[in-house]
Protein backbone atom coordinates (compact mmCIF):
# COMPACT_ATOMS: atom_id res chain seq x y z
CA UNK A 1 0.00 0.00 0.00
CA UNK A 2 1.32 3.83 -0.81
CA UNK A 3 1.02 6.98 0.60
CA UNK A 4 -2.70 8.12 -0.36
CA UNK A 5 -2.68 11.24 -2.97
CA UNK A 6 -5.03 13.02 -0.25
CA UNK A 7 -2.64 12.23 2.63
CA UNK A 8 0.48 13.76 0.32
CA UNK A 9 -1.92 16.69 -0.27
CA UNK A 10 -1.70 17.73 3.48
CA UNK A 11 1.56 16.45 4.25
CA UNK A 12 4.23 19.43 5.07
CA UNK A 13 7.73 19.37 6.16
CA UNK A 14 7.70 19.60 10.12
CA UNK A 15 10.56 22.51 9.70
CA UNK A 16 9.56 24.62 6.77
CA UNK A 17 6.02 23.92 6.15
CA UNK A 18 6.57 23.60 2.86
CA UNK A 19 4.69 20.73 0.89
CA UNK A 20 6.59 17.30 0.52
CA UNK A 21 6.62 15.11 -2.28
CA UNK A 22 7.34 11.25 -2.59
CA UNK A 23 10.87 10.43 -3.48
CA UNK A 24 11.29 8.54 -7.18
CA UNK A 25 12.02 5.39 -4.99
CA UNK A 26 9.11 5.49 -2.67
CA UNK A 27 11.00 4.97 -0.02
CA UNK A 28 10.59 8.55 1.77
CA UNK A 29 8.87 11.91 1.68
CA UNK A 30 11.16 15.14 0.29
CA UNK A 31 10.90 18.73 0.73
CA UNK A 32 11.97 21.12 -1.93
CA UNK A 33 12.76 23.99 0.44
CA UNK A 34 15.15 22.53 3.23
CA UNK A 35 16.27 19.10 1.31
CA UNK A 36 15.05 16.80 4.54
CA UNK A 37 13.64 13.34 3.12
CA UNK A 38 11.27 11.72 5.67
CA UNK A 39 11.32 8.31 5.95
CA UNK A 40 8.56 5.91 5.21
CA UNK A 41 8.42 3.25 7.09
CA UNK A 42 5.80 -0.02 6.77
CA UNK A 43 3.37 2.83 4.98
CA UNK A 44 3.38 5.28 7.55
CA UNK A 45 5.62 8.75 7.09
CA UNK A 46 7.89 9.36 9.76
CA UNK A 47 7.45 13.13 9.65
CA UNK A 48 9.91 13.39 12.70
CA UNK A 49 13.14 16.00 11.99
CA UNK A 50 15.74 13.96 13.86
CA UNK A 51 14.68 11.23 11.40
CA UNK A 52 15.53 13.00 8.59
CA UNK A 53 18.01 12.94 5.98
CA UNK A 54 19.38 15.92 4.47
CA UNK A 55 19.38 15.48 0.25
CA UNK A 56 20.79 17.39 -2.04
Amino acid sequence: MAISPELLEILVCPLCKEPVTLTSDGNGLKCAKCKRVYPIRDDIPVMLIDEARIEE
